[in-house]
C-alpha cells in the first residue's frame, strides 16, 4: 500500500495526528492564536486538525496548511467543508521544507520536524515564515527514559537521534524561541493515539479493503502495535508548545 494512503487511514479516529487530547489541543490553540485578524501556517498540517481547531477558535483567522499527502489533504479539504471553512482554509500539496509563502502570525509546526531534517530545521523554518511578534505552535519527540534497545528498535531510531526533554527545550532556545505555556503527553494520551492508529487500519482491513490490500494492512497494523507495546510504550514522550521568538 502506498505509505500516505496507510497513513491517513489510520489516523481516521484521531485526525489530530499526535498523542494529544481534544481538551489539550483546545487549550494550545486557545494560547497559541492571535486575537483579530490574522493569517495561520501549517507546515506538514496533515488532514487539518490543528489548523481548523485554530480557525474555529478564531473567527478572524485564515490559514493555510502544506503537506505532501494527497490522501490527507482530501480528507483536510473535506473537513474544512463541513466545518463551512471553504476559503479560510486552503490545503496545498507541496513539500513543507520549501514552502515560500506568506508570513503568517501563527505558524503551526506539530510532529512534522523529520520534514525538515529534525528540530532545528523547523525551528528555522518556523522562524522564517513567522512575522514580527507572532507565535510557534510546535510539537515534536523527546526521550522520556531511556531510551532503550528495545525503544529504539520499535521507532527505527538511533541513539542520539532525539534528546530527552531538557535538550529539545535547549533546542527551542538556540532557535530563538522562549517557550511559553506547553503540554506533555501523558501516558493515556499515547494509549489513545496508538490504539486509535492500530485500530482504524484494522478495522478498514477488516471491513473495507479489498483482497489484495487486507493483509498488508492487517500486518502494518500488528507490526506497529508490537512496535509501540514492546518498544518505546513508556519512553517516548511528546511535547507540543507555544513559543515566542526572541532573537
Amino acid at each position: 500500500m502506498d505509505r500516505a494512503r496507510l497513513s491517513a487511514i489510520a489516523h481516521r479516529w484521531h485526525p489530530v495526528a499526535a498523542p494529544v487530547s481534544d481538551d489539550a489541543l483546545a487549550r494550545l490553540v486557545e494560547r497559541a492564536a492571535p486575537t483579530g485578524r490574522g493569517t495561520a501556517l501549517d507546515l506538514g498540517c496533515g488532514s487539518g486538525a490543528w489548523l481548523l481547531a485554530m480557525l474555529a477558535a478564531r473567527p478572524g483567522l485564515s490559514g493555510v496548511g502544506v503537506d505532501t499527502s494527497g490522501p490527507a489533504l482530501a480528507a483536510a479539504r473535506d473537513r474544512a467543508a463541513l466545518a463551512g471553512m471553504v476559503g479560510r482554509a486552503v490545503f496545498v500539496q507541496a513539500d513543507a521544507a520549501g514552502w515560500r509563502g506568506e508570513p503568517a502570525d501563527v505558524v503551526l509546526c506539530i510532529g512534522a520536524a523529520h520534514a525538515f531534517g529534525g528540530t532545528a530545521g523547523a525551528l528555522e523554518a518556523a522562524r522564517r515564515h513567522l512575522r514580527p511578534g507572532g507565535r510557534v505552535l510546535f510539537g515534536d519527540g523527546f526521550w522520556e527514559s531511556g531510551p532503550s534497545e528495545r525503544a529504539l528498535a520499535g521507532l527505527g531510531a538511533e541513539p542520539g537521534e532525539l534528546p530527552d526533554l531538557p535538550g529539545l527545550l535547549a533546542e527551542v532556545g538556540r532557535g530563538g524561541f522562549e517557550p511559553g505555556y506547553a503540554h506533555l503527553s501523558t501516558t493515556a494520551e499515547w494509549d489513545e493515539y496508538e490504539w486509535s492508529w492500530t485500530g482504524a487500519l484494522t478495522e478498514w482491513a477488516l471491513t473495507e479493503a479489498g483482497a489484495g490490500e487486507r493483509e498488508e494492512a492487517l500486518d502494518a497494523a500488528r507490526t506497529h502495535r508490537r512496535q509501540w507495546l514492546e518498544g518505546y510504550r513508556r519512553e517516548l514522550g511528546f511535547l507540543t508548545a507555544v513559543l515566542h521568538h526572541v532573537s
